[in-house]
């Protein structure tokens, strides 16, 4: 036998008397090296996820700060609106005030013009024009005429005449002092009164009444001819006056 074939031969008794240690030893190799390349790629897959991870609480991160700076921007716009809400309230408030004393000086300015303005009045079949204060003066009168305090009203009566000779409250304003001082039983000056009046308005359609008072004055003061005269004068006047109807019974009960 041959060198090569001696040791071919040797070989082959070699292997088979080691071939299961042998196989025993590459399978455990192989499961070495499998777990090996395991955690290799579980550590590999463990680095990624935790780089996945860190990726994702950095985007996280970046998230809440957003979120934090938007509700930043939220309250400060709504601070701002808050701010601009008070202002237009507050200028909505200023408006309404402003609008308040406007109207409030504007109706002072007309109380004031209506003071002090000429104002159109119609009394007694006339139409006149009297200030204010003039309009006020006579209207007191009248009104402390009619309660009865005859000696305040021809006082306020003789003031008023003072003061606005002129007015067309005039003849009027006599006529009633003449009727003051007849309540206050100053008969004299009554008829004065009320011939003053007669002569400033002989057409006033309180003439015929006016020498009625003056006939009654004089029949106080005992004058009966002079209270038939007068008498006698208003029959003969204003014939179709209620005053001159008066007039025919007053003169009938003095004859």
């Amino acid at each position: 036998m041959s060198a090569w074939r001696i040791a071919c031969a040797v070989l082959a008794t070699l292997l088979y008397v080691a071939s299961p240690a042998q196989a025993q030893l590459f399978a455990d190799d192989d499961a070495r090296k499998a777990i090996l390349d395991l955690r290799a790629r579980l550590a590999q897959s463990d680095e990624q996820a935790k780089a996945r991870h860190a990726e994702q609480n950095e985007q996280l991160q970046a998230l809440r700060r957003n979120l934090l700076d938007m509700n930043g921007q939220l309250e400060a716009m709504r601070a701002e609106m808050a701010r601009l809400r008070g202002s237009n309230e507050q200028l909505a408030r200023d408006l309404s005030e402003l609008q308040r004393k406007q109207r409030d000086l504007g109706q002072a300015v007309d109380e004031r013009l209506r003071k002090v303005e000429p104002q159109k009045v119609s009394l007694e079949g006339r139409e006149f024009t009297v200030d204010p204060e003039e309009k006020r003066q006579y209207d007191e009168a009248v009104v402390i005429l009619r309660s009865g305090d005859f000696d305040k009203a021809s006082q306020a009566f003789t003031v008023f005449l003072a003061r606005w000779p002129a007015s067309g409250y005039a003849a009027p304003a006599r006529y009633w002092q003449g009727n003051a001082l007849y309540g206050k039983r100053d008969y004299k000056e009554a008829i004065n009164a009320f011939r003053m009046f007669l002569a400033k308005a002989p057409d006033s359609e309180r003439a015929s009444e006016a020498m009625l008072a003056i006939a009654n004055s004089q029949a106080e003061m005992k004058d009966k001819p002079g209270a038939r005269k007068t008498l006698d004068e208003l029959i003969k006047t204003y014939p179709k006056s209620e005053a001159a109807v008066a007039g025919k019974e007053r003169l009938a009960a003095l004859k």
